[in-house]
């Protein structure tokens, strides 16, 4: 029963996250590009509710995914959390009034057979008080120098691409995130909670997240979720079940079968997370947003076509192509109505002058 209450916790984490990972998404891909890798993102960030409730939702999913951490295996906790990547496909298709493709359902199938064939793979036994040595931990300054690397040649880099590389820095940085949230939690098992101010392992965790959030934020507003998602779903789980084995003695079955499971688990997570994520309907946000930020002038913009309006103010003489921008629907009756007018009021004026002439 234990096990069954571990396992639903998790799934709610991923929820939680796939929720708040849309949200942010939405609105951080509004920044403009002198944002990027700029403290200023956040600060903009901070003013839109969207966003916040975004956080609000990750923050939430992470708190619970550190309870399942605590209780599960880390090579067993992080592919179930990648099925955040369904939620958040979940989400996305009203929001972005996609319709979901065969490929997308056969993604998310894969997703959660590679999910079940990790789980198999794996000892369901709480890891307990297997505490990591900090010898080992070397091995995250290795996975987060790969994460600076990526991110140095997507900043370097622009559209799509930068996106993807910076995602995939922020995936690992998230997977070292993981791995200090247990490390966290083994410290404070039957201690006060003032032990863990005399620690090193609390204040990696807190700067680890914050730079994970940072360079998420950066790869949302970098490119469309399709982008960034995926990357960001591989590597966290990449890193995060390569730190549980290095530093906590997380063990892995080498029998054949079990490394064909194993094998073949990897390679539906990969398959799955790939698919799911590059779904139209997470295209479809990025759609979204640039037609809200439209619409307040989307009268003047669309009502002469588009590219026909754009370059009239520019070639026309001042006077002319403020006339003629201005309602051409209406203009031609008002003018007529005017001559009208005009003509009734000058008739009897004319007759008059006849006369007395």
């Amino acid at each position: 029963m234990d096990l069954d209450v571990n396992y639903a916790t998790t799934l709610v984490a991923a929820v939680l996250l796939g929720t708040g990972f849309v949200l942010q998404q939405y609105a951080a891909e509004q920044e403009p590009d002198s944002r990027f890798l700029s403290p200023r993102i956040l600060a903009d960030l901070l003013r839109k509710p969207r966003w916040l409730l975004g956080i609000a939702c990750m923050v939430s999913g992470y708190l619970v995914a550190a309870w399942s951490i605590g209780h599960l295996e880390l090579t067993l906790v992080e592919p179930l959390l990648t099925t955040y990547l369904v939620w958040a496909l979940v989400l996305a298709v009203p929001m972005s009034k996609q319709s979901v493709k065969l490929t997308e359902v056969a993604g998310a199938v894969v997703l959660c057979g590679g999910v079940a064939l990790l789980s198999l793979s794996r000892s369901t036994k709480p890891i307990g008080l297997s505490f990591g040595s900090f010898s080992h931990w070397p091995a995250a300054a290795i996975i987060a120098g790969i994460a600076f690397i990526s991110v140095e040649i997507g900043h370097r880099s622009r559209g799509q691409l930068r996106a993807t590389l910076v995602g995939l820095g922020a995936g690992l940085v998230f997977g070292i995130q993981d791995a200090l949230t247990r490390q966290t939690l083994e410290i404070l098992q039957g201690h006060p909670v003032t032990v863990l101010f005399t620690n090193w392992p609390p204040y990696c965790l807190i700067g680890a997240g914050v730079v994970g959030i940072w360079l998420m934020q950066n790869a949302f507003s970098a490119g469309p979720l399709h982008s960034s998602l995926p990357t960001i779903a591989a590597g966290e789980p990449v890193a995060g079940i390569a730190l549980g084995i290095v530093v906590f003695g997380d063990r892995i079955q080498v029998t054949p079968g079990m490394l064909a499971i194993e094998a073949g688990g990897i390679a539906a997570l990969i398959v799955g997370t790939v698919a799911v994520a590059r779904s139209s309907a997470f295209g479809g946000l990025r759609k979204i947003s640039k037609i809200t930020d439209i619409l307040p002038g989307s009268d003047s913009a669309g009502s002469a076509g588009g590219s026909p309006d754009q370059p009239v103010p520019a070639s026309a003489d001042p006077s002319p192509a403020q006339n003629s921008a201005e309602p051409t629907h209406v203009h031609p009756v008002a003018q007529r109505l005017s001559r009208a007018l005009v003509t009734r009021r000058q008739a009897p004026g004319q007759a008059s002058g006849g006369d007395g002439g």
